[in-house]
C-alpha cells in the first residue's frame, strides 16, 4: 500500500493520515491485539495512539496493559513507529490519582515508559482538562519532560478551542515548546469542531487527531435499525439497550447515506466514513479503532480512497449540524443529533 505521510500538527515528525487507537473497547486477546498492530504496521501506519488508562477490560485491574502490548508488538521496531500516550484520566482512587499536577505526571511517565518498555514517548498528551489554573505547572512538567529526553512533543485531547490557546498562550510565556496537536471526537455522527476547533486550527497550524471517526463504530456496517445487534459486538455488550436511540432520525439517515455510498463506489461503510474525516485539511490524523486484524485491513483502504465530490457533499448535507453524544444516551437523543 501506497500513503502519504504529514507533519504531525505542527511538529516536523512524519506520521500516517491514520492512527491506530488502542483503546479496544471489544477485543481482549493480547495475542490478538499484537497481531493488530503488527498489521497496522505492514499497511504503512506508522502512528500508534494510546493512553495510560487503556487495557483489555473495564475494571482497574488492568489498566495499562494496552501499552504492555504495545511495547511487546514494537521489540526491534520502536524506531520506526510514533507513539502517543496520554496522562490525566484517573487510575486510582488516591487523592494524586489523576489530574495534571507534576506529581501525577511524573509518577505516570515513568509508569507508561516501563510498560512501553522504551525510553521515551513521542507526544505526551493530556487525556483532559479541570482545572486551568494549573496549566502553567502541567506544561512546564511537560517541557521538564522534553528536557530530560522522556519525550519529544506535548499534546492535548477534548479541550475546547479557546482552551487551547490559553494553553499555548501560557507555554509562550513560559517559553515552553508550544502543542503540536489536539485530539477530539469527529465523524459524521458528530461535526461539533467544526463550530470553533476548525477556525481554530486554521489560523494557529495545531493539528487535529480525530478520534471515533466512525461514530463509535455506528458506521462500522455492523450494526442495521432492524436488527439486533450480536452480543459479541460493542453495542450488543457494554452498550446493549442503547442502540435503538442512535438508529432513528437523522442517525439512520446518516447511517443509510453512508451504505449507499459504499455501495455506489464499491467499498466498505468504514473507508468510506474514515475517508470523509480525512478529506477535510483541518484533520491531520485519524484514530481506528479497530479491535480485529480483519478490522484494520479494512479500514486502513481509507488511506487510499478518494471520494467523488458528489459523494463529499452527499454525506455533508445529510450530517449537517449532527451532535451526537456518543457516550451515553441522552433521554432525548433525537434534539442532540438536530442540535
Amino acid at each position: 500500500m501506497s500513503i502519504d505521510y504529514v507533519n504531525f500538527g505542527t511538529g516536523g515528525v512524519r506520521v500516517s493520515r491514520m492512527a491506530l487507537g488502542l483503546g479496544f473497547r471489544g477485543q481482549f486477546d493480547r495475542d490478538e491485539a499484537e497481531r493488530v498492530i503488527l498489521t497496522a504496521l505492514d499497511t504503512g501506519i506508522n502512528l500508534i495512539d494510546c493512553a495510560n488508562v487503556y487495557g483489555f477490560m473495564d475494571d482497574r485491574r488492568n489498566i495499562g496493559s494496552s501499552e504492555q502490548v504495545l511495547g511487546k508488538a514494537l521489540k526491534g521496531r520502536r524506531d520506526d513507529v510514533v507513539i502517543t500516550s496520554k496522562v490525566f484520566s484517573p487510575i486510582g482512587n488516591g487523592p494524586n490519582d489523576e489530574g495534571a499536577s507534576r506529581y501525577h505526571i511524573m509518577r505516570e511517565v515513568e509508569r507508561s515508559l516501563a510498560r512501553l518498555d522504551t525510553d521515551h514517548i513521542d507526544v505526551y498528551i493530556f487525556h483532559g482538562v479541570s482545572d486551568m489554573s494549573l496549566f502553567e505547572e502541567q506544561f512546564r512538567t511537560m517541557e521538564t519532560l522534553i528536557q530530560h529526553g522522556k519525550t519529544r512533543y506535548v499534546g492535548v485531547s477534548n479541550f475546547q478551542a479557546w482552551q487551547v490557546i490559553q494553553a499555548l498562550r501560557v507555554q509562550k510565556q513560559i517559553n515552553a515548546q508550544p502543542l503540536i496537536a489536539v485530539q477530539n471526537p469527529y465523524s459524521l455522527m458528530n461535526r461539533t469542531q467544526e463550530d470553533e476547533l476548525f477556525p481554530m486550527v486554521r489560523e494557529t497550524g495545531v493539528g487535529v487527531m480525530a478520534y471515533s471517526p466512525l461514530g463509535v463504530g455506528l458506521l462500522s456496517g455492523t450494526y442495521r435499525p432492524d436488527e439486533v445487534p450480536d452480543d459479541s459486538t460493542l453495542w450488543g455488550s457494554k452498550r446493549k439497550g442503547q442502540i435503538a436511540n442512535y438508529m432513528r432520525g437523522r442517525a439512520a439517515r446518516v447511517i443509510a447515506a453512508v451504505d449507499e455510498v459504499a455501495a455506489d463506489l464499491g467499498v466498505t461503510m468504514p473507508q468510506v466514513a474514515m475517508a470523509w474525516v480525512m478529506s477535510h485539511r483541518e484533520i491531520t490524523i485519524a484514530i481506528s479503532g479497530a479491535d480485529t486484524v480483519d478490522q484494520i485491513a479494512d479500514v486502513a483502504g481509507a488511506l487510499e480512497l478518494v471520494l467523488p465530490a458528489e459523494a463529499i457533499a452527499k454525506l455533508d448535507a445529510v450530517s449537517y449540524g449532527m451532535r451526537a453524544v456518543l457516550d451515553g444516551a441522552p433521554d432525548d437523543i433525537e434534539d442532540e443529533f438536530e442540535g
